[in-house]
């Protein structure tokens, strides 16, 4: 078969790799019907997570049809429609058991496209299929269905839940990548006052107004004195990292309200500045996290009911074996407006962007 396999920093390709098979009783092999790229996948290119060995397939969201299953799998079958999630759990360990399946102890967590082949690729051995692996309701399609393997479940769980939004609040997210409109979209659910979306792209707050963003801010323009104008000098009560950058956790730390939440999103590649002389007086909560995708099936009912707004996130669509064409498309968002690129093993032509 043919994977999108991670050569060092800077260097992949779409290329032979061998054809997964079950290893153990827990296993399930699923073919791939459609995957997306990560921001993630971008930082292992880039040399971000040095742990992902040379050799990995990457990737992990995608859905796909079970073509074959170890002995010990009971919820799925050979023929179902399935989505794959982006966390793997055992389902024992102590983790597993507090629903915290990302810090999973007995073999799962982020391993696809991490630390074992992921989903780029024509075939792939999920772990734990019982627990890791969704059957699909067939309103769901494929298209909205990726979306759950990780960006909605991230932003949801790792952004709107960890930061306590509430009905009146005031949201500040910082960045308007394809983690960061989730996030409008999730936060959407608990009614706050105002949405305040900050960027350094101007298409990329376009889109996140038609998500619902009530007011948007170039990152060069001083969204602090904004967001102190909108809040009577309060700030906000929730700010949402969704960049990964060290400047974009510190703006979040200096618009947030005493006793707010700051809910770090973003992978970080490099250190940023803890401003604890600052911080320490005002009673602020920072959480940070790995998705659990714990909320998972919750998210696929409301896809179901058509309660979260996935159509504004695709933009791109490429066949599968197009992945080097998609990855750069995708790391140059600034130039070609992407927001989610995903790739079918049905598709045959590269979809015009939306505008």
């Amino acid at each position: 078969m043919k994977g999108f396999v991670f050569h060092g920093p800077g260097q992949a390709s779409w290329e032979d790799v061998p054809d997964p098979g079950v290893k153990e009783p827990t296993d399930a092999i699923v073919k791939v019907g459609m995957v997306s790229i990560c921001g993630t996948d971008l930082h292992i290119l880039r040399g971000d997570v040095p742990e992902v060995p040379p050799g990995t397939v990457l990737g992990h969201e995608a859905v796909g049809e079970i073509v074959d299953v170890g002995s010990d799998v009971r919820t799925v079958r050979p023929g179902d429609r399935v989505l794959v999630s982006c966390i793997t759990s055992c389902g024992r360990c102590r983790f597993c058991r507090e629903g915290r399946y990302g810090q999973c102890l007995g073999g799962g967590g982020w391993i696809l496209g991490h630390q074992v082949d992921g989903t780029q690729a024509e075939y792939v051995r999920v772990p734990f299929a019982d627990l890791s692996v969704h059957p699909l309701p067939a309103a769901v399609p494929s298209e909205v269905a990726v979306l759950l393997a990780d960006i909605f479940p991230t932003a949801y769980e790792v952004g709107v839940l960890n930061g306590q939004v509430r009905a009146g609040d005031t949201v500040v997210i910082v960045g308007a990548g394809p983690i960061g409109l989730a996030a409008v979209a999730a936060a959407r659910l608990y009614a706050p006052e105002r949405i305040i979306v900050v960027d350094l792209a101007r298409t990329r707050l376009q889109a996140a107004r038609r998500l619902g963003a009530d007011v948007v801010a170039l990152a060069g323009e001083d969204p602090r004195t904004l967001v102190d104008d909108l809040t009577g000098g309060l700030g906000a009560d929730v700010a949402v990292e969704a960049v990964g950058v060290p400047a974009s956790f510190e703006l979040c730390t200096q618009v947030v309200r005493p006793c707010g939440h700051v809910a770090n999103v973003g992978v970080h590649g490099s250190p940023a500045i803890l401003h604890l002389e600052n911080l320490w007086i005002r009673d602020v909560t920072i959480t940070t996290g790995l998705v659990d995708t714990y909320s998972t099936p919750t998210l696929l009912r409301m896809a179901a009911a058509g309660r979260l707004p996935t159509a504004e996130l695709v933009t791109h669509t490429f066949p599968l074996n197009h992945m080097a064409e998609a990855y750069d498309v995708f790391a140059h968002a600034a130039e070609t407006g992407a927001l989610k690129v995903v790739l079918g093993a049905d598709r045959h032509e590269v979809a015009i962007p939306m505008t």
